[in-house]
């Protein structure tokens, strides 16, 4: 029998994480699979209560409890590289635990999975449930993206993965900080099913502004050698444009995309393959759940 194993990172959404787990035991109760689940504790403030119930088809929940908060991009690289070297498995499906990620498009993925066994499949977006502000800022993420590394990226970290790319992916140093933008990189043969980006149950989004900036270049920086070839391209391309009307307003453009460039560089600084290959050193304790935990 195939095992699944679903990850999903949470920092102090307890509730809509119990909430979500219950979602899913719903949803794949026509699996003939194993199925457990892996929560990363990226250090709550927040203590667990327990509150999920009527768990049948779900096998185990495992929560691993951090150190040190370190991020939702991190989680996952920890998430991963702990079922890589430890856990038996097949595929593992990263999602959002807020809901975002809808649990109803987790068959979806079952189904391309057995189509494609060997493939990876991502969730990509086609509808959005933020405000017009939010999407309007998203969508120049993804143009912006698309300018200077030629991808187009549609995806976010709800996803179904082999084993064996598993592993590929926490052997890139990317991984500890983008893992969209890696896994855009280092498997480039995916399949994909239409996603609709769901409502969080409990409270708002997490996703700021300061936060989608590093989000988006960090997905960039993942590719900073084609950023950099495309960045100089336009800059001699403009300048023998501007060269005969050359003024500090003509200029601004070459500054910007300069700034562009640095930001891009620093924010590059996020990826270590040492901090990812000693990220398991960060794991307190390891809770293992099980029907008597529920009420």
């Amino acid at each position: 029998m195939k095992k699944f194993i679903i990850l999903i990172p949470v920092y102090n959404d307890w509730k809509s994480v119990f909430k979500l787990i219950e979602k899913i035991d719903l949803e794949i109760a026509n699996w003939d699979v194993y199925v457990s689940v892996l929560i990363v504790n990226d250090s709550s403030t927040q203590a667990r209560t327990k509150i999920y119930t009527n768990i049948n088809n779900i096998k185990k929940i495992n929560i691993l409890n951090m150190k040190r908060n370190q991020g939702h991009a991190r989680c996952n690289a920890v998430g991963l590289k702990y079922l890589t070297e430890k856990e038996n498995f097949d595929y593992v499906i990263l999602m959002d635990g807020d809901g975002e990620d809808r649990p109803e498009e987790l068959s979806l993925l079952y189904t391309k999975c057995k189509e494609n066994p060997s493939k990876m499949i991502t969730a990509n977006r086609v509808k959005r449930s933020e405000g017009f502000f939010f999407r309007s800022l998203y969508l120049c993420h993804k143009v912006l993206t698309y300018i200077f590394t030629g991808k187009l990226i549609k995806f976010g970290n709800y996803s179904c993965v082999p084993k064996e790319l598993a592993a590929k992916l926490v052997n890139d140093a990317s991984a500890w900080s983008s893992f969209s933008g890696t896994v855009t990189k280092v498997i480039p043969d995916r399949t994909s099913i239409s996603s609709i980006r769901g409502k969080r149950y409990f409270g708002p989004s997490q996703m700021n502004l300061y936060n989608l900036l590093i989000h988006s270049f960090s997905i960039i920086a993942v590719f900073r050698k084609s950023v950099t070839i495309r960045s100089i391209i336009f800059i001699i391309f403009y300048l023998f444009l501007v060269f005969k009307n050359l003024s500090i307003i003509t200029f601004l453009p070459i500054i910007m995309i300069l700034v562009f460039l640095f930001l891009i560089f620093k924010i590059s600084y996020r990826e270590n393959i040492d901090e990812l290959n000693n990220s398991l050193k960060n794991i307190e304790s390891i809770d293992v759940l099980d029907s008597s935990d529920s009420r």
